[in-house]
């Protein structure tokens, strides 16, 4: 996909990886790019700093009727959405213990609000037959999320889920990509740090943080290529090869690791 002159929609664009790309997509020349967050606040000053061809939504992506909402009033106000970023995400740096809302709110946002977004703009694009879902589903979806099950496991479900809908409907001109970064400096590392949280200290450890517009640039470059899996982080396809070849040495291997940073 080319950005020039698109129209784009971004949710959780109000910061992090989000507004990386609202700021990349403005640069590449799209003709307009919705910035949608829970804080419209933050999501007011991402869009102001990109001038008039951004325009900023309060939004929570939980709510279907708020998705479809922001879906029917942009069509309506730029005739089109090209390109919708799935991108809000959360986690929980915890293990089984988290509660049942836990495990829910990281479910609604990492997986269901992908599933409202599709529902909501498919409809359209499979009427014209162009279109393209860029979904954030994090290196977590591919591997794991060492310390955070709840994101681990609706990290893998997202990536499920995007594979569905590429295999479903790639042939009727919708283009579906999965944005899978590892580490990330973002407010989110930095609050999973600042708990102590034991998958942010694995991250940190690592030496591969990346900052979000890299994350963007790697984004923008595997829209061109029109790439199902975009990894910011090349490594992480071999350590998805590594797991496939030998689940058992893959996780033995992590186990290590984990080890050494509770000591």
């Amino acid at each position: 996909m080319n950005l020039t002159d698109r129209v784009v929609i971004i949710t959780g664009g109000a910061g992090g990886i989000g507004a990386a790309l609202a700021r990349r997509f403005a640069a590449e020349g799209a003709a307009a790019v919705v910035v949608a967050d829970l804080d419209a606040d933050a999501a007011r000053a991402v869009a102001d700093g990109l001038g008039p061809v951004a325009h900023a939504v309060g939004l929570d992506v939980t709510d279907e009727e708020q998705v479809r909402a922001l879906v029917a009033d942009t069509e309506q106000r730029y005739g089109r959405i090209d390109l919708f970023c799935a991108n809000a995400g959360v986690t929980s740096g915890g293990g089984m213990e988290v509660d049942d809302a836990g495990w829910d709110r990281a479910w609604r946002v990492n997986v269901l609000s992908h599933v409202y977004a599709a529902r909501a703009v498919l409809p359209a694009m499979l009427a014209r037959g162009s279109g393209y879902l860029l979904h954030t589903c994090s290196a977590a979806g591919v591997l794991t999320s060492i310390g955070d099950a709840p994101y681990a496991t609706t990290k893998h479900a997202a990536v499920g889920f995007a594979e569905w809908l590429s295999v479903t409907y790639r042939d009727q001109g919708v283009r579906i990509s999965a944005l899978c970064p590892q580490g990330v400096d973002t407010p989110m590392l930095a609050d999973g740090l600042a708990a102590g949280h034991l998958g942010a200290r694995v991250v940190a450890a690592s030496g591969a943080v990346l900052t979000a517009d890299q994350v963007a640039d790697a984004a923008v470059a595997g829209l061109a290529e029109e790439r199902f899996l975009i990894l910011p982080h090349p490594e992480v396809a071999d350590y998805a090869r590594r797991k496939a070849e030998d689940p058992d040495g893959w996780q033995s291997g992590l186990r290590k690791l984990v080890r050494r940073l509770r000591a």
